[in-house]
């Protein structure tokens, strides 16, 4: 009987490598992969639903639950996390040095519904009180013109939002002191170039540091999501990926143990490896919900008060049910 093909679509990770080179192998699949970047990847499937199986924003996927038959089923297998605090940029000449001096402020944002942008938003919530309602956004492309929403949805009344010009671009905005910030996931063309546009947390590491010590929270950005017509067809799939994620995962935290030679091209790898597991534990990048409950429902809290999610989901209704335990011996 021959295996069940597949195309799946998105970054080359470590934690994909095994997959795409042959050391693990996926049960009953026959998996083609397509390193494509993420943003393409997004893009596609999204509005076109092109790969069978492949990495998508978090809280795009969320938002594709308020269909009245969604298209895609997740996979609690997590490829992309990443501390948010770093990528808050401002102008110098605001003189802001602490968050609650952004009430008031005009903030450039890619999209409102980017994950990056909820976990923003709701860390200025819940740690320094800052309202939905407390800054102005302008949304658009953070260096190229002509970025919009992917999705269509209705913004609450306390969400005061406009799009910037059709030409115009954030990274021009925030260094010609148009706009006050930009809260994006990467950085901006002018952070760098321009020595006005600063971090709102120039100290970032160790505030990270510390909002994980106190909150157990690395945020999640991506996750794995399946065409919802193949699960219909083979409900084993999930599983069978599940399990194929996990077993990658490893072997790419084996990757950066191993100290034999570098595997990558970091001379002090060894010392940077060492310094996250001091802080944040040696299963510092979990896949499945036990590891990630207090994460995720972080981000489902956050989904649902800025007025994204139409309801306020539990981890457990996320996720393909295959997914959510295995059997124990």
């Amino acid at each position: 009987m021959s295996n069940l093909r597949l195309t799946m679509a998105g970054v080359n990770y470590d934690r994909f490598a095994a997959l795409w080179d042959g050391r693990v192998n996926v049960e009953g699949i026959d998996l083609n992969f397509l390193p494509i970047p993420v943003e393409e990847v997004f893009y596609r499937q999204t509005k076109y639903h092109e790969f069978d199986v492949s990495e998508m924003s978090l809280s795009t996927y969320v938002l594709t639950l308020n269909d009245e038959k969604p298209p895609f089923a997740a996979i609690p297998a997590f490829p992309s996390r990443y501390f948010r605090h770093q990528s808050m940029f401002v102008h110098r000449r605001l003189g802001i040095t602490e968050p609650s001096q952004l009430r008031g402020k005009r903030i450039g944002i890619p999209e409102y519904q980017i994950t990056a942008g909820v976990w923003q938003r709701g860390i200025l919530a819940d740690e320094y009180g800052i309202a939905l309602g407390d800054i102005e956004y302008v949304a658009g492309g953070v260096d190229a013109p002509g970025r919009h929403e992917k999705l269509q949805y209705e913004l609450p009344a306390n969400v005061r939002l406009s799009q910037i010009g059709p030409e115009e671009t954030l990274s021009e905005l925030l260094s010609s002191g148009s706009i006050d910030g930009i809260f994006s996931a990467h950085e901006p063309a002018c952070f760098g170039s321009d020595p006005n546009v600063v971090r709102l947390f120039p100290e970032y590491k160790s505030v990270e540091k510390d909002y994980f010590k106190r909150t157990g929270i690395f945020p999640i950005m991506h996750l794995m999501v399946v065409r919802a017509e193949i699960l219909e067809a083979h409900p084993w799939v999930a599983r069978s990926l599940m399990k194929a994620f996990e077993q990658a995962r490893v072997l790419a935290v084996n990757d950066l143990a191993y100290r034999s030679s570098l595997k990558v091209m970091l001379p002090w790898l060894a010392d940077h490896f060492e310094e996250t597991l001091e802080a944040m534990g040696h299963d510092f990048w979990p896949y499945g919900i036990d590891g990630n409950r207090h994460v995720l429902e972080a981000f489902l809290r956050y989904s649902h008060e800025q007025g994204l999610a139409h309801r306020r989901w539990a981890p457990e209704d996320i996720f393909a049910p295959s997914t959510l335990s295995s059997f124990v011996i």
